[in-house]
C-alpha cells in the first residue's frame, strides 16, 4: 500500500549515486544481506521497473524507488537503540502466530530493525538501528565482533566442554563453531559465561546441546565494546555518540571501498 509523502523517510548526508543494496539499507530495511533478499525476490522496483541486478546503481535525487508498493527514501539520521529484551518476546517486527515482539517495547518513530537475533526465549541486549552497514559488520564471522551470555544450564559442566567449546562443535549436522567458556563462580559448574564469534540461530543453545546439556536461561550481556550494564529488563535507551564510535571501530573503517564489497 503506497503511503503519502508526509510519511515518507528523507535522505540527507547520502552520495547521490551508490548500490542499491546499500541505499536500501540507509532506507532501513534491514541489513545489506537482508535487503539483497528483497532485490533478487522481485521485490523493488527503480523507476517502475523490477530490478534484480545486485549491481544497479541509484541516483537518490533522481530515481524514484519503491519497495513492495511503498516509495523509500534513505533515512536523515542513523539511529541506535540498546534493548535489554525480557523472555517471551519474538525479534521480528510482526508475527503469524500473534506472539509478543520487540516494538511492543520499542517506541520510536522512524523505521528500524535487529541486528541479528535473540529467540523467544532468550533476554539481553539487543542493538537495533536503521544504519544498514553497520548492521551488516556486526552480524558478520569475518568481522570477528564478540557476543557474550550468560548461561544456566540443567546440571553441570564437565571440565572437557572447555576445550570442546575451544576446538569447535558440531551443530545443524554441518556447522562447526568455536566459542570460550567461563565460569564467573568457580563454585558452580551450571552457571558459566560463553564468548561466541558467530551468530548463527540458536547457536549457543545448539551448542549445549551438541554436548549433552539444556540450558535453562540465558543473557546476552555484550557485542563488541557495548555491554548491556544496569538497563533494566524491558526498557530501552538510544546509545552514546561513545558508544556508536566504539561500535564503528570494532567493524573497521567504514570506506567506500568497504562497503561496495
Amino acid at each position: 500500500m503506497k503511503r503519502g509523502r508526509s510519511e515518507l523517510l528523507e535522505i540527507s548526508h547520502a552520495p547521490d549515486t551508490m548500490r542499491l543494496n546499500r541505499y536500501l539499507a540507509q532506507c532501513g530495511l534491514g541489513s545489506r544481506r537482508e535487503v539483497e533478499k528483497l532485490i533478487t525476490c522481485g521485490e523493488v522496483r527503480i523507476n517502475g521497473e523490477i530490478v534484480r541486478n545486485l549491481a544497479t546503481q541509484v541516483d537518490s535525487g533522481r530515481d524514484e524507488v519503491v519497495v513492495r508498493g511503498e516509495l523509500v527514501r534513505a533515512v536523515t539520521m542513523p539511529t541506535h537503540i540498546m534493548l535489554n529484551k525480557p523472555a517471551g518476546y519474538v525479534t521480528t517486527a510482526q508475527d503469524e502466530a500473534g506472539r509478543k515482539t520487540i516494538f511492543e517495547l520499542v517506541d520510536h518513530p522512524m523505521r528500524i530493525f535487529p541486528v541479528g537475533r535473540l529467540d523467544r526465549d532468550s533476554e539481553g541486549l539487543l542493538l537495533l538501528t536503521n544504519d544498514g552497514e553497520l548492521a551488516y559488520r556486526l552480524t558478520q564471522a569475518r568481522f570477528k565482533v564478540p557476543k557474550v551470555y550468560q548461561v544456566w544450564l540443567d546440571k553441570g559442566l564437565r571440565p572437557a566442554v572447555v576445550s570442546q567449546f575451544h576446538d569447535g562443535v558440531l551443530i545443524d549436522q554441518t556447522h562447526r563453531v568455536r566459542g570460550e567458556l567461563r565460569f564467573p563462580k568457580s563454585n558452580e559448574s551450571r552457571f558459566c559465561e560463553v564468548t561466541i564469534w558467530e551468530g548463527r540461530n540458536r547457536q549457543v543453545r545448539k551448542m549445549f546441546a551438541a554436548l549433552g546439556y539444556r540450558v535453562k536461561a540465558l543473557q546476552r550481556t555484550q557485542i563488541g565494546p557495548l555491554l548491556l550494564g544496569k538497563l533494566k529488563l524491558g526498557t530501552w535507551r538510544y546509545l552514546t555518540d561513545k558508544e556508536i564510535k566504539l561500535l564503528q571501530e570494532a567493524v573497521g573503517n567504514r570506506s567506500e571501498e568497504a562497503m561496495a564489497m
